[in-house]
């Protein structure tokens, strides 16, 4: 029987070149439009993220929180004393150290411990045991010769954690001539102004020994 004639367009090929524009329309795939609002947002989120970043990187001009980094007593670092007490006691009350300077023991009650700061006057023991137990270094120094005192204001200037961590006062129950850096059952003497040793002892302890961490309030030399 002979092949209909419309039997044999629909199985007639088609060259490339012969499609109409209705073929084209089928099968070309359509171009994705651009979502502005997509794209704005993620470029938002990438800069605040970058920013926040660099904000966090940025040190203000100070130590912010850092501190030390040490947790525990390390061998080589000053010599570990025994913590006697922790008390407070009336203000004015005096108390009786084991260790002079004492690194732990009763102390004046909260809100009297010492600025941050260098005080040539002197402190009571009283009351920079209460600094002690915050976390803060307390340097004690008996130096007669100005040039040493200098030295040491210096020394103590150029250690950024001190600024939050550090109070530094004349005490005459150390032996002429001699320092003292103490942290919480911490204790460093030395003979004179040894200023890299000074800086070790901070790295090590500042705001990390001591049954609470609190920075001293801000200070000055007095």
């Amino acid at each position: 029987m002979p092949e209909s004639k419309n039997r044999r367009r629909r199985g007639r090929r088609v060259g490339p070149g012969s499609r109409n524009s209705g073929d084209l329309a089928i099968t070309r795939p359509r171009a994705r439009k651009t979502n502005y609002w997509y794209l704005t947002a993620s470029v938002v989120i990438a800069v605040l993220v970058i920013a926040g970043f660099a904000v966090g990187s940025i040190n203000f001009g100070g130590p912010a929180a850092q501190i030390g980094d040490r947790t525990e007593y390390e061998e080589g670092l000053g010599v570990f004393q025994p913590e006697v007490s922790k008390e407070h006691v009336p203000f004015g009350q005096p108390v009786v150290y084991t260790s002079f300077p004492p690194t732990s023991g009763d102390h004046w009650p909260p809100g009297d411990e010492a600025p941050c700061g260098f005080y040539e006057q002197g402190l009571p023991d009283e009351r920079v045991v209460h600094n002690l137990e915050h976390g803060t270094i307390v340097i004690s120094y008996n130096l007669t010769d100005n040039d040493a005192i200098e030295e040491l204001k210096e020394t103590f200037d150029d250690i950024g954690l001190a600024q939050l961590w550090g109070v530094a006062r004349y005490y005459d129950k150390l032996p002429t001539g001699q320092v003292a850096v103490a942290a919480w059952q911490v204790l460093d003497t030395m003979d004179g102004v040894d200023a890299d040793r000074i800086e070790r002892f901070f790295e090590a302890y500042a705001g990390n020994l001591g049954p609470e961490k609190i920075p001293c309030r801000g200070g000055s030399m007095q």
